[in-house]
């Protein structure tokens, strides 16, 4: 094998990780902090290298960043009395503007186009995850708070990085950017009245206060990019392109806050949440997949529809915790969500990408779409 900077990389992560187990074995795992976040670290820099894996990169960033936050969790409370927490609403609304700015009227063309399918991506994303959602909450003995986490995350609408994993399953690319829209859309009308009917027995909910909030971290911020995107698109091409790693830096900052915050609640009850926000996406993936089918659309369509359902925007709940302020209990599932939700849909695109599809829709590139 041609040794390069991946494949040192990859050396140095594996002598990191033998020292980490070398630690964990001898009852010094809080020493080894640095060695696993150097095994991260320098992983998802060595996975780049691997086509096969290169989707992952992102993912074995964010489990660096929280095991960052779970070892030195003072980094991400607060610098000089500047408490990290007030920046999560901020940087949702930037990850907002970012998901309009990369759309335009074309991407709401196949609302009318193909009403059917979008109509069936929408109505899975609303029913099956915050019903999944609830049986879980309701099936484990977690803080009242947590289980409203729980159920928060259910009703959240699809994740923008949904259409980038279709165009990687070989699904409707399309179809998954007009159900991220539409969902993200209506979320600060529907979330809060689902929350009210599902979480309103674990801790009181304000319905108009918590559409009020949305709107101002939703809607405001996609119809301003919107009207970027009519009106200056491509002609501030240097925030075109940061808009990507804008976000992606946002959603890395806004896990680390959360999972610092969290980090007592999340040691005590870590692989039971881990375990259900794991079984809450995976049957998200299978329920949507199956629904889709119900319906009699084409593969590529319901391929959209299970990756759709199956990930939630779990940087968008961060931001509704934030106004709840309970950001280090409501707020938790999300955080833990991210890496979870990364590594199923990177490795069930992988599978999908491998396995052929029927239908003839167009795809399209997720690079124009993705913020």
């Amino acid at each position: 094998m041609k040794i390069t900077l991946h494949t040192v990389a990859l050396g140095i992560a594996m002598s990191a990780l033998l020292v980490t187990i070398f630690l964990y074995l001898h009852a010094m795992l809080y020493q080894a902090g640095p060695f696993l976040i150097a095994f991260f670290s320098f992983l998802a820099f060595a996975v780049r290298g691997f086509p096969l894996f290169r989707g992952l990169a992102f993912t074995i960033t964010i489990l660096a960043v929280v095991t960052t936050a779970l070892y030195y969790p003072y980094l991400f409370d607060e610098i000089n009395g500047f408490e990290l927490a007030v920046l999560i609403t901020p940087l949702i609304q930037i990850i907002m503007f970012g998901m309009g700015s990369s759309m335009g009227v074309k991407d709401f063309i196949e609302l009318s186009r193909r009403p059917k399918a979008v109509i069936v991506g929408v109505v899975a994303q609303f029913t099956i995850m915050p019903v999944i959602a609830f049986v879980l909450a309701s099936s484990f003995n977690f803080p009242d708070e947590i289980s409203a986490g729980i159920i928060l995350l259910g009703t959240a609408p699809t994740s923008v990085t949904a259409s980038l994993f279709c165009y990687l399953a070989k699904a409707n690319v399309a179809l998954a950017i007009t159900i991220t829209a539409v969902t993200t859309l209506l979320a600060p009308f529907v979330l809060p009245v689902l929350m009210k009917l599902l979480a309103g027995g674990f801790i009181e909910i304000d319905v108009l206060k918590m559409m009020w909030g949305m709107i101002q971290i939703v809607i405001i911020p996609i119809v301003a990019g919107l009207l970027f995107n009519h009106f200056l698109r491509g002609k501030a091409k240097w925030l075109d392109d940061a808009m990507p790693l804008v976000s992606m830096f946002g959603v890395a900052l806004i896990v680390a806050i959360i999972i610092a915050a969290g980090r007592d609640s999340l040691l005590n009850i870590g692989y039971l949440l881990l375990f259900v926000v794991l079984l809450h996406n995976v049957l998200g993936y299978f329920f949507g997949y199956w629904f889709g089918r119900l319906f009699g659309l084409d593969e590529r369509d319901y391929r959209a529809i299970a990756i759709s359902t199956g990930m939630q925007n779990a940087g968008l709940v961060s931001g509704i915790a934030k106004i709840m302020g309970k950001i280090a209990t409501v707020g938790l599932a999300s955080g833990v969500c991210g890496p979870i939700m990364g590594f199923t849909s990177s490795v069930l695109a992988s599978y999908w990408s491998n396995k052929r599809s029927s239908g003839s829709t167009v795809e399209e590139s997720p690079q124009e779409n993705f913020a």
